[in-house]
């Protein structure tokens, strides 16, 4: 397998993380390699803050009892969308950005988990000091792993797949 795809395979949802710190070098590295995901027209509607401040961390890992995972990392990275650069994919155009972000972060060592944000917009606006109109995509906690999930179950490719039309499943794979 090549290695790209055992990439794709093995990156897992991080929840627990070491307590130290992520050099400012890797975040960067990562976020450079963020700026490359698709984008609807190349909008690239996305916007980044880092926060490795505690007490920001904390607000953000108490908006929701899912969120915990930020209490204990060392970093929050959240991940900002305008919708007037990109009307129509503003979600999908940002959720690209997030995974570049997820898979570049494996790739280097690090874990990751997305933290919901779609229902908690105004108040993590107001934690980073965004402006309105922006729309957190993701939160992500992120840090060196602390714990090496097993994969959970995934469906069978049979009951994914329709050749040509709906209905018409994939026999046998």
């Amino acid at each position: 397998m090549s290695g790209c795809l055992d990439l794709l395979l093995t990156r897992r949802s991080v929840r627990k993380f070491e307590r130290r710190e992520v050099e400012e070098h890797l975040l960067l590295e990562i976020l450079d390699v963020a700026r490359f995901a698709p984008s609807a027209k190349n909008s690239q509607p996305w916007e980044f803050v880092l926060v490795r401040d505690p007490k920001t961390k904390e607000r953000l890992g108490r908006i929701h009892r899912y969120a915990s995972p930020l209490l204990e990392a060392p970093v929050a990275l959240v991940v900002l969308c305008n919708s007037e650069l990109s009307p129509n994919s503003y979600l999908v155009d940002c959720a690209n950005a997030t995974m570049y972000v997820m898979l570049a972060a494996h790739s280097l060592g690090l874990g990751t988990v997305w933290i919901q944000s779609l229902r908690n917009v105004d108040e993590i606006l107001e934690i980073v000091g965004a402006p309105k109109g922006l729309v957190p995509v993701a939160v992500l906690a992120m840090g060196w792993p602390a714990e090496r999930p097993e994969p959970k179950p995934r469906k069978k490719l049979q009951d994914l797949v329709h050749l040509d039309r709906y209905g018409n499943k994939l026999e046998g794979a």
